[in-house]
């Protein structure tokens, strides 16, 4: 008896490709990085070298419940992308809209507060000390065209 392959897997909202191995078809979702993934992958005892679109149903509902609660299983702490929630104070680890919303509303509580990240933001520039003399110019004419000098005499 032939299991049939999946070539979409619907894993947390989003479609997957099922050709990929299992770690690298898990980072497809925003939030979870390779080093998660692998971890995840191995604390439900998996095969990491097995194509997404080969698993069971009740492999990616593992999957999918692991993704939604990763310190039952085991996952430490300092794995989590959102350590210490600054409107909870509890230890969480968000994926895709919820850590583009999170992200967000970070940036907005450093605008109001006027901080100086909050301020670069604001601005649009560079917000962690990188270099903008001579970079970050989008959007912004750079040097002098030659028609508005020959205009000019």
């Amino acid at each position: 008896m032939s299991k049939e392959f999946n070539y979409i897997v619907r894993l947390h909202g989003s479609n997957l490709d099922g050709t990929k191995l299992l770690p690298y078809a898990m980072t497809d979702l925003k939030g979870v990085g390779i080093r998660v993934a692998r971890t995840m992958i191995k604390k439900l005892s998996l095969d990491p070298f097995e194509r997404l679109g080969n698993l069971s149903e009740g492999d990616v509902r593992k999957i999918e419940d692991i993704l939604d609660n990763p310190t039952s299983h085991g996952i430490p702490i300092w794995m989590l992308n959102r350590r210490k929630d600054p409107q909870t104070g509890l230890d969480r680890h968000l994926l895709a809209s919820d850590l583009t919303l999170a992200q967000r509303e970070d940036i907005d509580v450093m605008r109001e507060t006027r901080s100086w990240k909050g301020e670069r933001h604001a601005r649009g520039l560079k917000v962690r000390g990188q270099r903008t003399k001579t970079t970050a110019r989008k959007g912004r004419s750079v040097g002098v065209s030659r028609a508005r000098i020959r205009q000019k005499s």
